[in-house]
């Protein structure tokens, strides 16, 4: 078994793919209409979807935005350095919602940035 991919639904999907792409670095892999259905598929990442976990964006046509609830956590993202990505993210027009530093309780270097769509992403150092 291989985890293939996390699947988020957006309300702009211009946006999302922006936000992916130019800030966090994915490329766009493939996209798709599904006109009959009212949706679009986006798929990316960081390499090949035959060697890789990628991101699913899901926007359908007649959704602005969605509840995110309080059962999701967050996308959690390797970084070489949580300080220097946070100030290119921050640079770049991103969110940063909890500042690049150890973790409570712990020594893990880690940040949250947020989405257009409000998503949490969480950014641990290589180790």
């Amino acid at each position: 078994m291989r985890l293939l991919h996390t699947m988020l639904r957006v309300g702009d999907l211009k946006a999302s793919i922006d936000f992916y792409t130019n800030i966090m670095g994915m490329d766009l892999l493939r996209q798709k209409d599904h006109p009959d259905g009212k949706f679009t598929l986006a798929f990316l990442g960081y390499g090949k979807e035959s060697e890789n976990t990628v991101l699913e964006l899901t926007h359908n046509w007649d959704t602005d935005s969605y509840d995110l609830g309080t059962a999701y956590g967050h996308i959690a993202i390797e970084v070489d350095d949580v300080y220097e990505a946070c100030e290119r993210i921050r640079a770049g027009g991103g969110k940063v919602v909890r500042e690049a530093g150890p973790m409570k309780h712990g020594s893990t270097v880690l940040a949250f940035v947020e989405d257009p769509d409000g998503y949490k992403i969480e950014l641990l150092g290589a180790k």
